[in-house]
């Protein structure tokens, strides 16, 4: 038998990692499992080149509790190790970072998850385990070695009759972590880090009915067997090559990975790029609502079918983190800081590509179907117009896919917009005026006199749109977007130069002093214009600028400070070439006059979805009397 001490100048290591990685401590499962992996994908290399002359086989790991005894056991069939092994690279080597993790360490106890980054992951059992041992026997010809360390740099190391090849590692679990010798919790924890491993995990057995035979009697009772309980799928589909897979198994995948999710995605892309950097995964689009409060954090981040986040921000465009599926890629450190994430420059060269890829997917989705693309357009729009805004990259692809629908349920992408509105949605100044409403029932009255000038107008009713037609209207020269209840209709895309009023400039003044003593002058400013005689007498408006300012105040990233918690100001737009008009205007007394101008603005109020409450009550009373 062998003593001795481990190589690590200092003594108090073992404490050290356990107050280092207290919070995280549950990473150890991960960390021993991964490592019993590495052996056994190890061993398969070296048998299929021929250096390791023995037969690979069908090798497990397996993980067992023995809760009697106080014990967790991780057992491979891997490559094992020798006694020389062991010295080597569990007492010398796992340390050769022990002095820069100290020295790195010592004053932060928020960096949790970084013993891998030292080499140090097989000693994250230290963590839970007041003891540790390995029994080990090499895929060489050399007896079996037995390593036992107490948690302290003494170490044993003696000779074992083990005779099967691979490792075994046993913790006895401190009276601190006995919740590690629960089954529920372990098998918790093998479903979080180790649901897709490429070697079969077995934890304990399962009953399996046999099929019943074909010529079995009536009486013949369903026989059982016990079969190993294997908790992970080794082969998942973003291991296989897309040609590989059917839209089932996307969907099967997907429930696998979301098994309490019901609705099915959308469609999906698979990522598979081996340079400049290593990726695999698989995006799922799910249906998403208006609502831009989603729930992050649906997207699994791995290394080497190895669990390591599913907070991926830094990593996945953060656009594309509404999304959910699975992205691994060997090029990201398993235990990192969201600072060296940040930092790195792999990270920053995958979130490029990973946006690149996603736009080219969409753009092959639209141009392959683009029926079936237009009918998913609403259920994805949110996530494309926030990356819009957010990835410049992204949106210089957009153009090409983006879609911008009409209230009619047309669809046009910004260069069909541009072409199939030209002609008569030009202004009198050559500037292209595109008419857009946000709600189709509350501008209903609006749509319809935009439509009967043979216009046509947008339905954009996300809660960014502010923001994207502020950049569209950026990019692209002599292009305006305006909602159409901004202003009557003859203002909103201007083709001649103002109509005569029929009335003389001394009684428009008076009617627009006769209007503001009754309209509350803190909400609307009275504009009176000469339009059509058919149009609307009264007619409510909100400028396009203040609006759209308030807009993206309120929605964040734009606007002008405060504007959130400004007041709501309209415009009481009076066409004087109304008949309405002069009855008011001529009207016997002050009670009538007032009754007329009170009727028109609760109209207007009520094609603006405006009118609520006690006023509306009013309303109902007084247009009762008017039709007794």
């Amino acid at each position: 038998m062998t003593t001795g001490k481990i190589n690590v100048s200092v003594e108090n290591i073992f404490p050290l990692i356990k107050k280092f990685l207290y919070s995280d401590h549950e990473i150890f499962l991960r960390e021993l499992v991964s490592n019993a992996t590495d052996a056994t994908l190890k061993l398969k290399h070296l048998t299929a080149i021929g250096e390791a002359k023995v037969e690979y086989g069908n090798p497990i790991i397996e993980v067992k509790i023995d809760k009697e005894g106080k014990k967790l056991h991780i057992i491979d069939q891997g490559l094992g190790m020798t006694a020389e092994e062991v010295e080597k690279y569990i007492n010398q080597v796992a340390f050769s970072g022990a002095e820069e993790f100290l020295d790195k360490y010592k004053d932060s106890a928020k960096d949790t998850g970084i013993i891998g980054h030292f080499g140090l992951g097989f000693y994250s059992a230290f963590m839970v385990a007041d003891k540790v041992e390995i029994i080990t026997k090499s895929f060489k010809d050399e007896p079996a070695a037995h390593w036992t360390c107490d948690g302290s740099p003494e170490f044993t190391l003696e000779p074992s009759d083990k005779t099967d090849r691979g490792t075994e590692i046993i913790l006895h679990i401190a009276n601190d972590s006995t919740e590690f010798l629960e089954e529920s919790r372990i098998r918790e924890l093998l479903s979080k880090y180790n649901k897709f491993m490429p070697v079969p995990i077995k934890f304990g057995t399962r009953t399996e009915t046999l099929p019943k035979p074909e010529d079995a009697a009536d009486d013949y009772k369903a026989e059982t067997i016990e079969v190993d309980n294997i908790i992970n799928n080794p082969n998942p589909a973003w291991t296989k090559q897309p040609a590989d897979l059917t839209k089932e198994d996307y969907q099967d995948f997907y429930r696998e990975l979301y098994p309490m999710q019901f609705e099915e995605p959308l469609f999906n892309i698979h990522l598979n790029v081996d340079h400049p950097f290593n990726l695999t995964g698989i995006l799922y689009f799910p249906k998403l609502s208006k609502d831009l409060q989603i729930q992050k954090d649906k997207i699994q981040l791995y290394q080497n079918q190895v669990f390591v986040t599913d907070n991926v921000e830094g990593i996945v465009p953060e656009f594309l983190t509404m999304l959910r599926g699975v992205i691994d890629s060997p090029d990201i450190p398993l235990n990192v800081s969201r600072s060296y994430l940040q930092a790195d420059g792999n990270v920053k060269k995958i979130s490029n590509y990973i946006t690149r890829k996603v736009a080219d997917k969409l753009k092959s989705l639209f141009n392959e179907n683009r029926e079936d693309f237009e009918q998913k357009w609403n259920d994805i729009k949110i996530v494309l117009e926030y990356g819009m805004l957010s990835e410049d990259k992204f949106y210089e692809k957009a153009g090409a896919f983006v879609l911008y629908p009409t209230v009619d349920g047309k669809f046009y992408t910004i260069d069909e917009l541009k072409e199939n509105f030209k002609d008569k949605q030009t202004d009198k100044d050559g500037k292209l005026v595109v008419l857009y409403a946000q709600n189709q029932d509350a501008q209903h009255s609006y749509i319809e006199a935009a439509q009967a000038k043979g216009y046509e107008v947008l339905l954009l009713d996300s809660p960014i749109v502010s923001h994207l037609i502020q950049k569209l209207e950026g990019d692209n020269e002599n292009l305006t977007f305006v909602r159409v209840d901004s202003d009557h209709i003859d203002n909103l895309i201007k083709k001649e130069d103002s109509a005569i009023s029929k009335l003389s400039e001394e009684e428009q003044e008076k009617l627009k002093v006769a209007v503001q003593e009754i309209v509350p002058s803190t909400t609307y400013t009275v504009q009176l214009e000469a339009l059509d005689s058919d149009a609307a007498p009264f007619i409510i408006t909100q400028p396009e600028f203040m609006r759209r300012m308030k807009e993206m105040s309120m929605s964040g990233g734009g606007g002008m400070f405060g504007m959130g918690n400004f007041p709501e100001m309209y415009n009481l737009v009076v066409n004087s070439n109304s008949d309405l008009a002069t009855t008011i205007l001529n009207a016997e007394d002050k009670n009538t006059q007032e009754n007329l101008v009170k009727q028109a603005l609760d109209l207007a109020k009520l094609s603006q979805n405006l009118l609520k409450g006690e006023e509306l009550t009013a309303f109902v009373k007084r247009s009762f009397g008017l039709i007794k």
